[in-house]
């Protein structure tokens, strides 16, 4: 049989629980493009997950030069200076469509093959937790894949994505002074616009007058020179009292400015206070207006 000219590629569900068992295999989550790889004896075609054809002549070269006739690959580009195809799946292989076996005799299929750069195997991630790792090692997350399954053209519960990190806008409204040998402010005091208790409009909708909610502090992403810059800003937006209308756990000795500079933090989940868990500063937007920023939906 020839190699399919398409084979449709199983996505993971999204689940908030964190769970280890021996039903499980777990591994990385990586943060990049779906590749499709297929090859017909020297022919290599290489697609996105919607099936847009992709030009990376260093991963067609490597998996031309592997031992075996026609095959399907599944897996995940990235770039960290330079390209690395991680290879998580195999669906075809030498004429057998091989979806239908189970998960722990695909990747002893893989582990078969002789990959070169920049094709990467995905190891198992066997930490007793591995989205503790995820977190601490700075991945996108961790896919839980359940032992015995098989490749489903679809979106399926054999694959379970936990994501260890998402992240929105949110607009400054003051800061803590900086401790010990840091510069600039110790860190900022973010927060969200929402529409008061029976105005009768939905929480993605801002208007004048609506509440500016404080979500937390965010002490962690600066540099150096980004404290500093963003300090001279703050200085030149000081105001007397504190901006927020709603929320607790405001700091009793914070500096309060006009809520004008947007940043985009990544957090772990909003906890039941309404606070964001272990956030940090991704970046500051030049792009948003303040008074758009709402809390978005998780």
């Amino acid at each position: 049989m020839s190699t399919p000219e398409w084979l449709e590629p199983m996505a993971a569900t999204l689940t908030q629980d964190r769970f280890t068992g021996p039903d499980w295999l777990f591994e990385r989550k990586f943060d990049g493009i779906r590749l499709l790889a297929y090859k017909q004896g020297d022919s290599v075609q290489l697609y996105s997950r919607n099936r847009l054809p992709q030009h990376l002549p260093a991963v067609a070269s490597a998996i031309r030069a592997l031992p075996a006739h026609d095959l399907v690959f599944d897996g995940e580009l990235t770039w960290d200076g330079h390209s690395g195809y991680h290879v998580f799946d195999i669906l075809w292989l030498n004429g057998r469509d091989v979806t239908a076996e189970p998960i722990e005799e695909r990747r002893a299929l893989l582990n078969a093959l002789p990959f070169e750069a920049p094709m990467l195997r995905v190891d198992l991630v066997d930490d007793p937790e591995p989205w503790d790792r995820a977190r601490r090692e700075g991945w996108e997350g961790v896919i839980a894949k359940r032992r015995g399954s098989p490749y489903e053209h679809r979106r399926s519960k054999h694959w379970l994505k936990m994501k260890i990190e998402t992240s929105q806008e949110f607009v400054v409204g003051g800061f803590t002074d900086p401790q010990g040998t840091r510069v600039g402010f110790g860190a900022l005091l973010v927060g969200y616009y929402a529409p008061q208790p029976g105005s009768g409009r939905p929480e993605h909708e801002s208007k004048d007058g609506d509440d500016f909610v404080f979500a937390g502090k965010i002490g962690t992403g600066f540099d150096t020179r980004l404290l500093l810059d963003l300090r001279t800003r703050l200085n030149g937006l000081s105001i007397e009292k504190p901006p927020f209308t709603k929320g607790t756990g405001l700091p009793r000795h914070g500096h309060w400015v006009r809520p004008d500079i947007v940043v985009q933090i990544g957090f772990i989940e909003w906890t039941r206070h309404g606070k964001l868990r272990h956030p940090r500063l991704l970046g500051v937007r030049t792009d948003k207006n303040p008074r758009d920023v709402v809390r978005e939906p998780s």
